[in-house]
């Protein structure tokens, strides 16, 4: 269907080049294609690049300053403004919005879902989408008087073949999914947030509940709401079980009473009553920050033990670098608090030797009432990541670790603060 296919250069082959400027400096690595659709006599014309620069933000890169599209690389001229990319009017991100949508071929042979995009550069330098690598398949009812496609076929065709469905029809996120599936949770919620929000909530439906949930952790309070709000009950509840206790907590303390309570309800009963304890403090309090959650061991329990339950995958590094010591009951909130073993002195310790013996006693727990600048003077003083949290029984309720404090010290924008725009 399609011709010149060698003069073309496709977008999810372009993913994750390192964009470069002509004296060879590393600028970024490219995350999207900017686009602006032109109706349906003529085809979209790209304007810019999406560049992650250091520092996880997303600028735009005029299609202009574009010198060469190279095996491996690409390589742009001029300065590049560091503000933050927003997206304006008709403007398209090829990959955050066209990837996965549904077309419509003209000639009537059936409907179609796009998997990559096609540029060409004209005579003129202008860059233009030229073609689009479609899957067969989705809803199809209409009459198909030409060739039969199989279902699964996929095949490349000029960009005047096909005709875009409505965007307010819902659109799958597949392909962007796992595109950026090599995206640490910062960077992806980076990307989602992004979007217009009607994108945000299809890729969002398209994660895996536990990929969601760290996700969710890592955007801004009113997206969490809107996402979660946007999942049916028993999947949000899900996906709340696969939050940090504390982040899970912070997430419903932002719904209703009667939201809260009904997810509360669809949770396993475990994980309910860890959310439940953290939404019964005050907050800005320590209560209200720590993991109900931390590494707990007995005194006779030995340093192999210990080092095997620090190095559990699920475990940040902040909440693996100590192990508290404790009489039973060892959930929270446990027997008598006793101390804690710092994962320097468990690898410096033989492994047969018992956490007893290596017990840091000297360290003062945190009241569970104790506010935040309490304590973050403490982790500031004596250079923890973490600390233990106890309530008034001398009973370790949980830890708080340096990440918890800062969420809570840092403005609210934090995640979306803009600098001054520079260049380079």
């Amino acid at each position: 269907m399609s011709s010149n296919l060698a003069t073309k250069v496709f977008v999810a082959r372009l993913l994750g080049l390192d964009v470069f400027d002509p004296l060879g400096d590393r600028l970024g690595r490219l995350r999207d294609v900017v686009v602006i659709n032109r109706g349906t006599t003529k085809p979209a014309q790209v304007v810019g690049l999406l560049v992650e620069v250091p520092g996880k933000r997303r600028v735009f890169v005029p299609v202009t300053r574009v010198q060469a599209i190279e095996s491996g690389q690409i390589i742009c001229s001029g300065l590049v403004n560091l503000r933050r990319f927003q997206q304006r009017g008709a403007e398209r991100l090829a990959v955050g919005e066209l990837f996965d949508q549904r077309v419509t071929f003209k000639d009537g042979s059936g409907p179609g879902i796009i998997e990559d995009i096609g540029l060409d550069q004209q005579r003129n330098g202008d860059w233009h989408v030229s073609a689009y690598y479609v899957r067969r398949g989705g809803r199809d009812t209409g009459f198909r008087p030409f060739r039969r496609l199989a279902r699964g076929e996929r095949i490349v065709v000029d960009w005047h073949e096909i005709l875009h469905v409505d965007d307010s029809e819902p659109q799958a996120a597949t392909q962007f999914v796992a595109a950026h599936d090599e995206l640490k949770p910062a960077d992806f919620a980076e990307a989602l947030h992004e979007m217009p929000d009607k994108r945000r909530l299809e890729v969002a439906a398209e994660l895996q509940d536990d990929r969601l949930a760290v996700v969710l952790q890592e955007l801004p309070e009113e997206e969490q709401v809107q996402i979660l709000s946007a999942l049916d009950m028993e999947r949000a509840a899900d996906v709340l079980e696969e939050m940090d206790p504390d982040d899970a907590a912070d997430l419903l303390n932002e719904l209703t009473d009667e939201q809260q309570e009904a997810l509360l309800q669809l949770m396993e009963p475990d994980d309910a009553d860890d959310v439940r304890r953290l939404l019964e403090y005050e907050e800005d309090t320590a209560g209200s920050l720590m993991t109900p959650v931390p590494v707990i061991l007995p005194p006779e329990a030995t340093v192999a033990e210990a080092l095997a339950y620090v190095r559990q995958e699920e475990l940040s590094p902040a909440t693996a670098s100590a192990v508290y010591v404790c009489r039973p009951p060892l959930e929270t909130p446990t027997g008598r608090y006793l101390g804690v073993v710092h994962l320097q002195a468990l690898l410096r310790t033989p492994p047969p030797e018992s956490l007893g013996s290596i017990i840091d006693t000297d360290l003062e727990p945190l009241n569970d009432m104790s506010p935040v600048e309490e304590v973050a003077r403490a982790l500031a003083t004596y250079n923890l990541t973490s600390a233990p949290v106890v309530n008034t029984q001398g009973r370790l309720v949980g830890s708080v670790t340096v990440d918890d404090v800062l969420d809570h010290l840092l403005p609210d924008d934090w995640r979306t603060h803009d600098d001054d725009p520079k260049a380079v």
